[in-house]
């Protein structure tokens, strides 16, 4: 029988983010822009959202039903920190229910720090456009690394900067809404600098934690690869979105328009000991010089692909395994181990995802085998959760929620996710039972 066998040790988990499935984190940012019409799809608010708070446990014995050996959620901010300078410890002592009760059922956990959400004294403050953020989240990550920092051994420090900058002060998808080029590369400058301070406190406290940045990887394609105008917008876009994001934190140097010349950070100089990658989907862009505001380009899913559920702008994202190949190796460029921490699609149906993952881990199995470092897959998500400006419209979960009700059901999905990592591996029996039909994508006969 044919199988794509992982390495020994190899990581199979799960992503969630605190906001979106812990409940009433009323005292955030996000909470507030929920309360506010037009902000959310359908009006949808996050409540209760996946009842973590009172419950995670119910889930964390799902995940260990499922034989999910590695889970990476994060914390919130605003629960640890609730008023300026003052920590919460009866937050801190949930959190530590958590992981401890992760590590019990034998899944080990990788903690986000920052995963979207501010407290509401530092979004009064100016939020991340503020200078001293920096040291703010300093005092925050000290805080939870010395409270938590026994429990697990893996770090994110922030997740996907470029698109929390650019949903939050450019597009104006996420709080606070802004639209401005200057004021998004000014947040993304401040949250690499604070990356940096975080790496070194977090080993200065634990000299054998790992840090690294969750970030979407996201091929940028020209729509035209003839037109040199598309190609040129489909290079600089990727300079933006895809190398600004973690360059500096190699080379440890702030690159326009990060900042006006090209000037050093010492803190962040080598500040990665892995590459988080998430990735969903390429973007192909297209030059057009009547989009001002969008700096003379258009973009969107690529054509004649599978495409995902629709969300509140269209579909979500093309289709594209090979994509995921890319980013592995754009990730690779770094020198540092590589986790695969983010990778999913919306499919309330479930008729695509069992597709997308095969197709996917077959990816990343032929990236292992020309010699890429990966050393775990995170599926987003464990469970259906908020997602944000999407609200409840849009599904990524191997569980389906019941909203309304907090009921659970593993998907097909989710069955087959658990025979994959019970076999360490894609069998020819696994796909020929879930997917028969990419059966010669997967081995290639």
């Amino acid at each position: 029988m044919k199988k794509l066998e992982f390495p020994k040790g190899f990581l199979w988990g799960v992503a969630v983010s605190s906001h979106q499935v812990e409940g009433n984190n009323f005292n955030n940012q996000w909470w507030a822009w929920e309360q506010m019409p037009g902000n959310i799809w359908h009006g949808d608010k996050s409540g209760i959202a996946c009842n973590w708070w009172e419950n995670a446990e119910a889930d964390f014995d799902l995940a260990q039903k499922m034989g999910i050996n590695a889970l990476r959620l994060s914390l919130e901010w605003s629960r640890i920190e609730p008023h300026e300078g003052q920590f919460d410890p009866s937050a801190i002592e949930r959190y530590r229910e958590m992981l401890e009760g992760l590590r019990q059922r034998g899944i080990d956990p990788m903690v986000t720090l920052h995963h979207f959400t501010n407290p509401l004294w530092l979004e009064v403050k100016g939020g991340w456009e503020n200078p001293k953020v920096i040291d703010y989240f300093r005092r925050y990550v000290r805080y939870a690394v010395e409270s938590l920092g026994d429990l697990t051994d893996k770090w994110c420090t922030v997740n996907e900067p470029v698109v929390y900058a650019m949903q939050s002060y450019l597009s104006g998808l996420f709080p606070p809404g802004k639209h401005s080029f200057l004021k998004a590369f000014r947040v993304l400058n401040h949250m690499l600098k604070a990356h940096g301070h975080a790496y070194r406190i977090i080993h200065y406290l634990r000299s054998d934690a790992k840090v690294g940045i969750a970030k979407n990887i996201r091929p940028l394609v020209p729509e035209d690869p003839f037109n040199p105008m598309d190609v040129r917008m489909a290079r600089f876009l990727s300079y933006l979105f895809n190398e600004l994001g973690l360059r500096p934190a190699y080379d440890g140097w702030l690159r326009p328009p990060l900042s006006f010349r090209l000037a050093p950070y010492y803190p962040l100089a080598d500040s990665l000991d892995f590459v988080g990658v998430n990735y969903y989907s390429p973007t192909v862009v297209k030059f057009n010089p009547l989009k001002f505001g969008q700096l003379f380009m258009e973009w969107g899913p690529p054509k004649d692909v599978e495409l995902s559920d629709s969300g509140r702008y269209g579909p979500y994202g093309g289709v594209v395994p090979a994509g995921m190949r890319w980013a592995i190796k754009f990730a690779s460029e770094f020198g540092k181990p590589i986790y695969v921490t983010e990778n999913g699609v919306p499919d309330a149906d479930d008729d695509v995802r069992p597709r997308f993952i095969l197709t996917h881990l077959a990816q990343v199995h032929k990236a292992i085998s020309e010699g890429y470092d990966v050393r775990g897959y995170y599926h987003w998500s464990l469970i259906d959760n908020f997602e944000w400006s999407e609200g409840w419209g849009l599904r990524f979960g191997l569980i389906e929620l019941n909203v309304e009700t907090q009921e659970r059901k593993i998907r097909r999905s989710g069955e087959m996710y658990s025979e994959i990592i019970r076999e360490n591996g894609i069998t020819e029996e696994i796909v020929e039972k879930y997917v028969p039909e990419v059966k010669k994508d997967i081995f290639g006969t």
